[in-house]
């Protein structure tokens, strides 16, 4: 009865995040059964590849959500640093592992220059961010005028995936009785929620996470509680960058080159607030976060599955993704037109 109770205390309070994991689970569980090859290793492969530049950028959204506002520069970050991790990861595994660090280095000091403009230029997050994400594009373009580049090959295969072609691209023992239950994990998934379980978990466990949460609860009164708010707000775009950053890298590892698409960066934007929205996280900040996000991401992607095990039109696939995505920010406004007393959204 107690574990019963513990766990309707837990949907109670994380009733968006409940709601979109049982979202994904009933569309993806249908999707697998429809698809000719479905609940097989390479279906899982495959999706999870497809997931994870957006899963990402969902999750660099999350941060200035959470306080209240929107960056706009989150997919021209994921893009500037695919363009830089295409000209940087491939050589001697040294030379790798330093592409890969600037690269993750290039979107972090991107983030903290959209903190820095923010607290200290006093302007809303969603102009400052569109500026930025429009000299972001820019170095994109400069950098990659034409799609191209040359990442690490075994780093392609590697990375996307099984466990199993990981160990074996790298000379590892794949055949090992320990690896057996875990080859057919597809890596992309493990490579998510590590970086999620290890960067975002402590965050949000922090003094500076929970300032941020606080921030987008109630700006004033946490000021008053003597909480770090300027820091709380540089921490949380510095991180956002540092997600971007990470989706860019996997995109150029996956698609082994880099392309400067303006076209793309704003699909990810967009989907990116989507993906926010359906993974729980409000809109008017401090509730949500990144794992819920996470969830969102891969929601829309399902979606997106269906046109294809469905021969659905593509003429027709904008539009209903722009239904869906219409329908997905809506959502954010639901609970706000429900209330008279504004107090009562952050009860």
């Amino acid at each position: 009865m107690k574990i019963y109770e513990k766990i309707a205390g837990w949907i109670r309070q994380n009733r968006g995040f409940a709601g979109a994991l049982l979202l994904f689970s009933v569309l993806y569980l249908l999707y697998n059964i429809l698809h000719p090859r479905g609940f097989s290793a390479a279906v899982f492969v495959q999706n999870s590849n497809e997931s994870v530049a957006l899963a990402f950028v969902a999750m660099a959204q999350t941060l200035p959500v959470l306080l209240g506002g929107l960056d706009l520069s989150v997919g021209a970050v994921m893009t500037l640093t695919s363009c830089i991790a295409s000209t940087l990861v491939s050589g001697s595994p040294a030379e790798i592992i330093f592409g890969m660090f600037v690269t993750l280095l290039a979107g972090t000091a991107f983030g903290f220059m959209n903190g820095v403009i923010v607290v200290y230029g006093r302007i809303q997050p969603i102009i400052a961010t569109l500026a930025t994400g429009a000299i972001a594009i820019g170095l994109a373009l400069w950098i990659r005028p034409k799609p191209g580049g040359d990442v690490d090959g075994d780093l392609n295969w590697a990375l996307t995936n099984t466990v199993w072609d990981f160990f074996d691209t790298y000379g590892l023992d794949a055949d090992a009785p320990w690896l057996r239950p875990f080859a057919d994990l597809p890596v992309p998934v493990l490579i998510l929620f590590g970086i999620a379980l290890v960067v975002w978990l402590p965050f949000k466990r922090s003094v500076t996470g929970r300032t941020v949460y606080a921030i987008g609860s109630a700006e004033g009164a946490a000021y008053m509680s003597g909480l770090p708010i300027n820091r709380a707000k540089i921490a949380a775009f510095t991180l956002g960058g540092f997600f971007a950053a990470c989706g860019g890298l996997y995109l150029a590892i996956q698609t082994s080159s880099g392309n400067a698409d303006i076209q793309q960066a704003g699909a990810y934007t967009l989907n990116s607030i989507a993906a926010v929205v359906l993974g729980g996280t409000s809109l008017l900040g401090g509730i949500g976060g990144a794992i819920g996000s996470l969830v969102g991401a891969m929601i829309l992607r399902v979606i997106s599955f269906y046109f294809r095990i469905l021969s659905i039109d593509p003429l027709l696939q904008p539009l209903i993704e722009g239904l869906v995505l219409l329908v997905a920010v809506s959502f954010g406004a639901i609970r706000t037109l429900r209330v008279k007393n504004k107090l009562e959204l952050f009860r």
